[in-house]
């Protein structure tokens, strides 16, 4: 599964570039937070206001979660939420191929062969 990013020419446009890395969107925090305009780097970066706030609200909010002390369960998590996103990345390519079958006229799964 390829994830696209943002390039770093400056011609990048959120629309045809849905997917932005963490590292990308926390270093278009970290200027938010130095004090850049939101509206200028909304502007600059083809990405919504909104969006950009957003990123920021979630990564402040981590921030506190992380004070807190809860470090116990992040490494579990992190853990089950990759192993929940390859259990629907599978379930996905099942559905896929059990529809290509369906189109070839096969079975799936197939039926046993008798003894």
């Amino acid at each position: 599964m390829v994830l696209m990013t943002v390039d770093n020419d400056g011609t990048s446009d959120f629309r045809s570039n849905p997917r932005w890395s963490a590292s990308k969107k926390m270093d278009v925090v970290l200027r938010l937070l130095r004090g850049e305009k939101l509206e200028e780097l909304s502007r600059q970066l083809g990405v919504e206001a909104h969006r950009i706030a957003a990123w920021r609200d979630e990564f402040l909010e981590a921030g506190k979660e992380s004070l807190k002390g809860k470090h116990a369960g992040t490494q579990e998590d992190r853990r089950l939420r990759e192993a929940e996103r390859k259990i629907g990345e599978l379930t996905l390519e099942n559905e896929i191929w059990k529809k290509v079958a369906e189109k070839r006229g096969l079975q799936m799964p197939p039926q046993k062969r008798p003894r």
